[in-house]
């Protein structure tokens, strides 16, 4: 299979070219895609070295499959010009996951959802992705009404420039900020840019990207989005209330069934979901289960998981497995 990666040397695109090699994805041919600056550039994967080409190049090349994560502009302009040569194209940026006609998916959830027809594919946002991952089951079982989420976002969500703002802060030195405060021993209530009633746009893709995702768009979702120090991976406090009536024996025996999640909920050992154990890992952590005291048919939840793999790049690759396994990534020219 001819594989396109779009913003290959970027973070997400780094992550995304290990997350291929130890899948074993069916790779032929690796098209390294970037922007004008690292054309020419060189990377290895899997012990051959490939040389970096720009958008232009690479559509030309005919690609089976585009996988992107390269910036919302870049694929507004370039997902419809790979898609009408016959390639299927994965995008990881926000352009397309509300699109009504385009798919917005997470494997273990809605991949059934998928046809050769759909030619440019969402993958949803990295802090919607493992809160869904969770939840999924437990709304088929007892019907969520309403969901009260705080999320506590790794720096890796905002890119090189936040990590190394970080680095700079805790060595003392001067550099380029990718926030508008100082982010070491900090906490920033702040997630992408604000938009209407006083909402980021971070924690408006909770409210959309969840409604979509499960088809339901009658629960009722609040979030507030938190960027602090750490790199591991996104957490979050999630407060579910139900239709009906639960026994937290049941959610755990649900969770720890539920394909792609971990439970971690060992309280007397000290064994909960963090950052520091979810790095690295395609596994979304689910703990601290504990009924809420104060509300009928309510449960609050942790859930922690490594946002550039599960919730960036290890999607990504499953939903193209997913298109392989099912025989539906057949190089077909689309109208989109």
């Amino acid at each position: 299979m001819r594989v396109a990666v779009v913003g290959a040397t970027g973070m997400v695109g780094n992550v995304m070219l290990q997350v291929l090699a130890e899948r074993n994805f069916p790779v032929t041919e690796l098209i390294p895609v970037a922007s004008e600056r690292s054309v020419g550039n060189q990377l290895e994967f899997k012990g051959t070295t490939y040389t970096v080409v720009g958008l232009e190049t690479a559509v030309s090349m005919k690609p089976d499959v585009a996988l992107f994560s390269a910036g919302g502009s870049t694929s507004l302009e370039w997902a419809p010009k790979f898609a009408e040569v016959g390639t299927t194209v994965i995008d990881n940026s926000s352009a397309w996951r509300m699109d009504q006609t385009k798919k917005l998916i997470v494997p273990e959830i809605n991949a059934q959802e998928l046809t050769e027809n759909d030619k440019i594919i969402a993958n949803p946002n990295c802090s919607t992705i493992q809160m869904v991952m969770a939840l999924a089951p437990l709304h088929k079982k007892y019907t969520m009404k309403r969901l009260v989420i705080s999320t506590y976002q790794s720096i890796t969500g905002t890119g090189v420039k936040a990590v190394k703002q970080l680095e700079n802060e805790f060595n003392g030195a001067e550099g380029e900020m990718a926030y508008p405060y100082q982010i070491h021993k900090n906490a920033l209530p702040h997630c992408d840019v604000f938009e209407e009633a006083g909402y980021t746009k971070e924690e408006l893709k909770l409210v959309r990207e969840t409604h979509k995702i499960l088809n339901d768009p009658s629960i009722g979702i609040t979030a507030t989005a938190v960027r602090i120090p750490v790199v591991g991976g996104h957490s979050e406090a999630v407060n579910i209330e139900f239709e009906n009536h639960f026994e937290v024996e049941d959610i755990r025996k649900i969770l720890s069934e539920t394909p792609g999640v971990i439970v971690q909920d060992d309280i007397e050992n000290n064994q909960y979901p963090m950052p520091f154990f979810a790095e690295g890992k395609d596994e979304v952590f689910v703990g601290r289960i504990r009924r809420d005291l104060s509300q009928p048919n309510s449960l609050n939840l942790w859930i922690v998981s490594d946002n550039l793999r599960k919730g960036a790049a290890t999607n990504t690759i499953q939903i193209a497995e997913y298109l392989a396994s099912k025989n539906l990534l057949k190089n077909t020219v689309a109208t989109v």
